[in-house]
C-alpha cells in the first residue's frame, strides 16, 4: 500500500469480517491489500483515499459481534454460597468474549488513528457494540467521546451494496449512548432475573420432579412467557368439553352447497323443529341475486416479524433458521438488513430502481415488466409504519436458484416476490351471493369471480374463479339434498409457530431481533417440541414448570413483567429514563419499574 506522507489515519470498524471486506472493496476500489491482526478472525484492509476532502489512510477491520458480555463476578457462581435472592442487588462485570484477542486487536489498530468510523449494525445492539469498541480503543486512540464527537463517527446503512456504503460514508453521524445504555440495562436485568430464578426453580423443582430428568430448569424473562403461551393453549385443549350442535344442510344444482342462515343450534329439539319446517319442501326458491365488488389489498413492506411468520407458515422454516438464512442473504449483499420494524419505505427510497434490478429475472421478470413496461401497472406502496430504523426487508440485487442454497433461495424468493407484490395492483373480485328459501327457512350460496389477479399472481396465491351456476330471482330449483346434521364442537389446536410469533409481538415479548432466539430456546431445553404443521406442543417438563410458577406467582410467567421491562428499556433508548432508575441495584424504592420490583420483592 502506498502511503501519503502525513495523511491522517481513519480506522473503520465493522461488526463482522465479511462486512469489513465489503466496505473496503466499496470505498477502496477493491482494497486487495490486507493483513492479519492480533485477532486472526479479523483481517485488516488498508488503502489510500480521501476523507472530508483531504488525503487519508484507511484501516478497515472488524469485531465478531459483541466484544463483552455481562456476568456476575466468579465468587457469585457458587450456588451453595449465594442465595438466589442475593443476586438482585449484586454487582455485575463486563467479561470479554473469546480470550481478549478482539480488545487487544482493536487497541493495536487504533494506534496513530485520527478518526474512528463505526460500521456496526444499525440497531440498538449495534449501538451498544459501538461503545464496546470505544472502550477497547480508549487507551490507544486518545479522545473524549463526549467532547470530540467529530473524531468518533457512526455510519448508518441498510444494505452492504456499494451505493449504500458510499451514501453512509457521505452522511456520517455519531453513536447514540442512550440506545447503547438501553442494551446494557436489558442485559443486566435479564441476567439477574434469569440466573436468580433459574437457580430458584432448579432447587425448588429439581428434587420434587426428579422423574422429569432435568438437571437445570432454566428461567428467562422472555423465554418463560413464550413457554406460558404454549402451555396456556395446551391447558385450553385439555379443559375443552365438546358440545353437540345441529344444522340444516342442503345442496342444489348438483354440487352447490347452501349455507343455513341460522348457522348452528345447540338444542336437539330446536333442530328437529326447523328440520320439520323445511323438510316438506321439494324445491329451493331463489329470493335474490346480488353481486358486490371486492379487493384484496397489496401487502405493505416486509418487517422482520412478518418475515418470520411467513417463513414458518409458508416455507415451513423455523424462525431461528429463517433469521440465520436472512443474515446470510444480507451479508452476501442480496437483501437489506433483516431486522426492522418498518413497513413503510422512506420518501427517498428508489422503488423503481430497486425493482428494475429484477426486470430480466427468469422466474418473475415478466411480473416486473408488467409494472414498468407498456402496461404501467406499477403502484405506489401502501402506507405503513416508519419506525426510523431500517427500510422493509427488500432485495438488493437479482439472484437465481443456482447462486443460492436451497433455504437461501426459498427465503430470497419470498422476500423478492413480496417486494414486487407490494408495488403491484390490488387483486379485484366480484362476490356473487344468492339467497334461497326452503319452506320458511333461509339459505344462501356464494361464489367469487376473479377480475384482476393483481399482486396475488406473483405471490402464487391466486386461485381460479369459483364455479358459479346461473340463478335468477324467483327461480325454483329442485333440492338435491336436505338433512339435519349433528356434530360436535372441536377444541382449539395447539399454537402454530406463526401464531406464537404474532402473540409475542403483540405482548412485547422479545424484539424483532430476539423473538426467534426465545422460541429456539424453549425447543433446545425440551420444554416444547415442534410437531407436524409447525405446531408447538409443550412437554411434560414445560407444563410442570409453568404450572409450578403459576402457583408461586402468575406474574413470573405471564407477559406482564416482560412488557414492563421492554417499556422501560425503550424509555432509556429514547432518553426519557436513566439506566440507574430502571435497573435495581439494591435500592428498589429508586426503581421506576413497579411491576418488576413487586416480583423481585416477592422472590426476595
Amino acid at each position: 500500500m502506498s502511503r501519503s506522507s502525513g495523511a491522517p489515519v481513519v480506522l473503520m470498524v465493522a461488526e463482522k469480517p465479511s462486512i469489513a471486506a465489503t466496505i473496503a472493496s466499496a470505498l477502496g476500489g477493491g482494497a486487495e491489500a490486507s493483513r492479519g491482526g492480533i485477532s486472526r478472525n479479523c483481517p485488516v484492509f488498508e488503502f489510500s483515499g480521501a476523507f472530508r476532502g483531504k488525503p487519508a489512510q484507511f484501516r478497515v477491520t472488524s469485531v465478531t459481534g459483541h466484544v463483552f458480555s455481562t456476568d456476575f463476578p466468579p465468587e457469585l457462581n457458587n450456588w451453595d454460597a449465594t442465595a438466589p435472592a442475593a443476586l438482585f442487588d449484586a454487582r455485575t462485570v463486563k467479561v470479554e468474549e473469546k480470550g481478549g484477542s478482539t480488545s487487544r486487536h482493536l487497541q493495536a489498530e487504533a494506534r496513530g488513528a485520527a478518526f474512528l468510523v463505526l460500521w456496526l449494525d444499525c440497531d440498538r445492539e449495534g449501538e451498544n457494540i459501538c461503545f464496546e469498541v470505544l472502550d477497547c480503543v480508549s487507551a490507544s486512540f486518545r479522545f473524549d467521546p463526549d467532547a470530540s464527537r467529530a473524531r468518533v463517527l457512526r455510519a448508518k446503512f441498510s444494505s452492504v451494496t456499494a451505493p449504500d456504503i458510499e451514501k453512509a460514508m457521505r452522511t456520517l453521524g455519531v453513536p447514540n449512548r442512550a440506545e447503547a445504555l438501553s442494551v446494557d440495562a436489558r442485559q443486566e436485568l435479564d441476567l439477574k432475573v434469569g440466573v436468580a430464578f433459574t437457580r430458584f426453580q432448579t432447587q425448588r423443582f429439581g428434587d420434587r420432579y426428579a422423574q422429569l430428568n432435568a438437571s437445570l430448569i432454566s428461567y428467562g424473562p422472555c423465554q418463560t412467557p413464550t413457554l406460558f403461551f404454549c402451555v396456556a393453549r395446551h391447558d385450553a385443549i385439555q379443559a375443552f368439553r365438546p358440545e353437540a350442535y345441529w344444522e340444516l344442510r342442503a345442496t342444489v344444482a348438483g354440487e352447490v352447497e347452501l349455507l343455513w342462515d341460522r348457522g348452528r343450534v345447540f338444542d336437539a329439539g330446536v333442530g328437529q323443529l326447523f328440520w320439520g319446517v323445511a323438510s316438506g319442501a321439494a324445491h329451493a326458491q331463489v329470493a335474490e341475486c346480488t353481486q358486490v365488488d371486492d379487493r384484496r389489498v397489496r401487502p405493505i413492506g416486509l418487517t422482520t416479524v412478518d418475515m418470520l411468520k411467513a417463513a414458518s407458515s409458508r416455507l415451513k422454516m423455523g424462525p431461528h433458521q429463517a433469521m440465520s438464512v436472512a443474515e446470510r442473504l444480507y451479508l452476501r449483499g442480496f437483501t437489506t438488513y433483516p431486522r426492522t420494524e418498518s413497513s413503510a419505505y422512506g420518501p427517498n427510497f428508489e422503488l423503481k430502481l430497486v425493482i428494475g434490478l429484477q426486470r430480466e429475472h427468469p422466474e418473475w421478470g415478466h411480473f416486473v415488466e408488467d409494472l414498468l413496461g407498456e402496461k404501467q401497472r406499477f403502484t405506489l406502496p401502501r402506507s405503513g409504519l416508519d419506525a426510523g430504523d431500517h427500510p422493509p426487508i427488500t432485495p438488493c440485487r437479482a439472484a437465481t436458484r443456482e447462486q443460492l442454497s436451497g433455504d437461501e433461495w426459498r427465503l430470497y424468493s419470498y422476500i423478492t416476490r413480496r417486494f414486487i407484490a407490494s408495488l403491484s395492483p390490488d387483486a379485484l373480485y366480484v362476490h356473487h351471493r344468492t339467497e334461497f328459501s326452503v319452506g320458511s327457512e333461509t339459505f344462501h350460496s356464494s361464489a367469487r369471480e376473479t377480475i384482476d389477479l393483481g399482486w396475488t399472481d406473483v405471490m402464487g396465491m391466486a386461485g381460479d374463479s369459483e364455479t358459479r351456476p346461473s340463478f335468477t330471482a324467483n327461480q325454483s330449483v329442485p333440492l338435491d339434498m336436505l338433512k339435519l346434521h349433528e356434530g360436535l364442537t372441536q377444541p382449539p389446536g395447539y399454537l402454530k409457530e406463526s401464531e406464537l410469533i404474532g402473540i409475542m409481538e403483540r405482548d412485547g415479548i422479545g424484539t424483532d431481533a430476539s423473538i426467534a432466539t426465545h422460541i429456539n430456546n424453549i425447543q433446545k431445553r425440551k420444554y416444547v417440541s415442534v410437531e407436524v404443521g409447525r405446531v408447538m406442543v409443550p412437554s411434560k417438563l414445560g407444563i410442570t414448570l409453568i404450572h409450578g410458577l403459576m402457583k408461586i406467582d402468575p406474574e413470573l410467567c405471564m407477559p406482564t413483567i416482560r412488557a414492563t421491562i421492554e417499556g422501560e428499556i425503550k424509555r432509556i433508548a429514547d432518553g426519557k429514563a436513566t439506566f440507574e432508575s430502571v435497573v435495581p441495584n439494591g435500592d428498589f424504592s429508586a426503581c421506576d419499574c413497579p411491576v418488576l420490583c413487586s416480583v423481585l420483592w416477592a422472590a426476595c
